[in-house]
């Protein structure tokens, strides 16, 4: 019987290693990763944005995906939408208020499993200084090694209404609804 002792334990440290293994961390990496965003214009046609350098950091554990955490950065000062008049006025306290509310924000606070590659993220987004939890769909759509280092691809899209976050500039001109998009590549 002792002989089995020494093999009990190993199975036991081994056991408990696997049920604590940490999960993977990643940088979000700005360069390979991008914020879009759309939005109805005069009830006549849409208007395409950007909000460049992303920033945050993410967990994955492939184990138990309701250790997963997610947590995204944006400075309101990179709307991007090609048209310097408009990124003004997007700036200003019509719309995002960027001098008082410079960043946008988002942290998780539960995931699970969904179907496939998507995780059911929910989270607190903090926008125009409000703060609401959501709900996003986010997929999982890669991971390998590139450029010295590994990586993990994530891709999510969903829709909020801006009147939920007390922006109401230029309604009924500007929709309520507004439609993002959201790649990032996260570095290990």
């Amino acid at each position: 019987m002792k002989l089995f002792a020494p093999f009990a334990s190993l199975v036991l440290l081994v056991a408990f290693a696997s049920q604590t293994r940490a999960a993977d961390a990643y940088k979000i990496d700005p360069v390979h990763s991008a914020v879009i965003f759309r939005i109805g214009h005069a009830n006549l046609g849409v208007v395409y944005g950007r909000i460049n350098d992303a920033a945050g950091d993410f967990t994955i554990d492939k184990a138990d995906p309701t250790k997963n955490t997610f947590t995204f950065e944006l400075q309101v000062n990179n709307v991007d939408t090609h048209q310097e008049k408009r990124d003004a006025h997007l700036k200003s306290p019509d719309f995002f208020n960027a001098k008082q509310y410079p960043t946008i924000n988002f942290k998780s606070t539960a995931v699970k499993k969904g179907e496939g590659n998507f995780l059911e993220v929910t989270g607190d987004l903090t926008l125009h200084g409000v703060t609401k939890s959501i709900k996003i769909p986010v997929e999982i759509v890669g991971e390998g090694d590139f450029a010295g280092g590994h990586r993990v691809g994530l891709e999510t899209v969903f829709t909020i209404k801006r009147s939920d976050f007390d922006m109401k500039g230029l309604a009924p001109v500007v929709g309520d609804e507004v439609k993002l998009m959201i790649a990032v590549e996260g570095v290990k």
